[in-house]
């Protein structure tokens, strides 16, 4: 029979494999090219190399504390590199995908090198997708860092910083929510879709939202906007409509007049007006984050 001293060391030998196990798996980097189907997890250290596509049939899940790095451009096995979209590499994702992270353990979409400028990598391109959910998650370094046509979007607790582009759709149903948009040339941008966008903080950006054609079946209220370094709103020339935009927060130089932050009918005829009142007085008690990225 064994001695307890015997099953106490043998104990203690598994349980100090099992962590060193654990540690190689953390440590792992897994390369991602080429056409993927089925139900995909991701965690860890994920690099993409070249345009990954998910096709219809995918329903991809990424884990809390994942790192999705994009590689530059014709490096590594990836394909389709004409890249038809984005000069960068990007997700093209036509199935699911349910990136859900937490505030201890977001979930961070960005350049393999840290120091890349914004526009490194393409977009997670989402194509007619039945569901994409993003919650906890940060993106960096993207020409458009979520880019969608024709989906059903749900965008909740996350940052977008040092982008080009930090959401961008057409199409889309799409909520956007209590995130923060900070230091992008462009916050919003979107082409037609029917948003709900509230709640959100943006700061330091060119341009806060850009509108580029028709908005219908819209919702933008209680967002807190900050000084941009160019606009707060920029209507595009496909919309002579005005646009409603009341009871959001906006944020001015004391000695600039608030108009000069508007690009619509007050610069040009044929372009309808961003109507902002009533303004909110003060920002909401729940706009932005509720984590400390």
């Amino acid at each position: 029979m064994l001695r307890l001293s015997h099953i106490f060391t043998c104990t203690m030998i598994l349980g100090a494999l099992c962590l060193m196990l654990t540690g190689c798996l953390a440590e792992r980097k897994v390369v991602v090219s080429g056409v993927l189907h089925g139900d995909l997890i991701w965690q860890g250290d994920v690099l993409v190399a070249g345009d990954v596509v998910l096709e219809e049939d995918v329903k991809l899940t990424i884990l809390p504390g994942t790192r999705v790095r994009f590689m530059a451009a014709g490096a590594g096995p990836g394909d389709f590199v004409d890249h038809p979209h984005f000069p960068g590499n990007e997700l093209i994702i036509k199935g699911q995908i349910y990136a859900i992270g937490t505030p201890s353990e977001p979930i961070l979409f960005e350049a393999v090198d840290p120091d890349a400028t914004a526009g490194f990598w393409g977009a997670i391109n989402l194509f007619n997708s039945k569901e994409a959910v993003f919650e906890y998650c940060v993106f960096r370094q993207a020409d458009s860092a979520i880019h969608s046509w024709g989906s059903q979007v749900y965008i909740e607790q996350s940052l977008f910083e040092d982008n080009l582009v930090g959401i961008r759709f057409n199409e889309s149903e799409i909520l956007i929510e209590r995130n923060l948009l900070r230091n992008n040339n462009t916050g919003i941008r979107f082409h037609f879709g029917s948003p709900v966008i509230c709640e959100n903080k943006f700061v330091g950006n060119n341009v806060n939202l850009f509108i580029t054609s028709h908005p219908r079946d819209y919702h933008i209220e209680n967002n807190s906007f900050g000084v941009p370094a160019e606009y707060h709103v920029v209507l595009g020339e496909n919309v002579p409509e005005d646009v409603i935009l009341s009871r959001n927060f906006w944020l001015y130089p004391y000695d600039v007049s608030g108009e000069r932050f508007f690009y619509d009918g007050r610069r040009s005829p044929y372009l309808g007006r961003a109507l902002i009142e009533p303004p909110r007085t003060a920002p909401s008690s729940k706009v932005g984050l509720s984590w400390n990225p």
